[in-house]
């Protein structure tokens, strides 16, 4: 099994910034395989992709409603994943989790994803 542990959220005001981590455990195996994810979900709303990340760092994706705000990066010396967000808006306000995929691409699809955190809050008011 594998852990995932979300941490960073909390309560901004439109323009500031927080920074997500994602830390992982028990059978990470080699944290390169994998490529990772973060993920948000408003209330009443589907969860949505944010970032992708692949196993080695290389290559990147986002969604179009975080490019040029949201930066996503790893450190698989300590298994851990992060996502700094910068400028927030009120639209931004969700539960944020982290997901690690099957293989060592970073997919934007949920079903491409095997593990998943509990979720972080981050609220965003204007």
């Amino acid at each position: 099994q594998v852990q995932l542990v979300e941490s960073g959220g909390g309560l901004v005001q439109a323009g500031g910034s927080l920074r997500l981590s994602c830390a992982a455990s028990g059978r990470t195996r080699i944290a390169s395989s994998y490529a990772m994810a973060w993920f948000r979900q408003a209330a009443g709303k589907e969860r949505d992709f944010v970032a992708s990340i692949s196993g080695s760092g290389s290559r990147i994706n986002y969604a179009d409603s975080v490019k040029g705000r949201f930066t996503i990066s790893r450190d698989n010396d300590k298994n851990t994943m992060y996502l700094q967000m910068n400028s927030l808006k009120p639209e931004d306000t969700a539960v944020y989790y982290c997901a690690r995929a099957r293989g060592t691409l970073p997919p934007s699809q949920r079903s491409e994803y095997d593990y998943w955190g509990q979720g972080t809050q981050v609220t965003v008011s204007s």
